[in-house]
């Protein structure tokens, strides 16, 4: 399904969101498109921690976040300590984090059988760096270092001094 031109910017900041997740460890990350099932919310992004302080650690990440790019917060509901379940309500976007007993509880997956799901290790795929041609640019220190000795190992020795 191809990604509508106006929603550039919650895309943008949904891939914000599964690489931050994804540098804190967040396992079984899945991100689906309810666009065309829900009036509240365009993505729903699942994530699962493997305790409650990781759990915690995922929520303050999600935070940073959010709050970095100054993307409003309409909500959060962490049921309290031990829940094993909190959701951030960013409003295009709603992240749910779990602990696996939760998650497998609740199975948002199967109440969303109509959304599209979105590949998360396209969203986490960063550019490969366009090719830069062989100029005459300096090398770097080590590479300096080793080009000379090479240059030394195959220059004839001088014999008499």
């Amino acid at each position: 399904m191809p990604i509508k031109t106006s929603d550039q910017p919650n895309l943008a900041l949904l891939k914000m969101l599964v690489k931050a997740l994804d540098e804190k460890k967040a396992e079984d990350l899945r991100v689906l498109d309810v666009s065309a099932q829900s009036t509240i919310t365009d993505y729903l992004l699942l994530a699962t921690g493997n305790s409650e302080p990781h759990l915690r650690a995922l929520r303050i990440e999600v935070e940073r976040v959010l709050d970095a790019v100054r993307a409003p917060i309409g909500g959060m509901d962490g049921g309290g300590y031990g829940s094993g379940w909190t959701v951030i309500d960013a409003f295009q976007i709603m992240v749910h984090l779990f602990t696996p007993e939760q998650r497998a509880l609740y199975a948002l997956e199967n109440l969303w059988k109509d959304a599209v799901p979105l590949n998360v290790n396209t969203l986490l795929a960063i550019p490969k760096p366009a090719l830069v041609k062989k100029t005459g640019r300096a090398q770097p220190a080590k590479r300096r270092a080793a080009s000379a000795k090479t240059i030394a190992k195959k220059s004839p020795k001088k014999k008499g001094k």
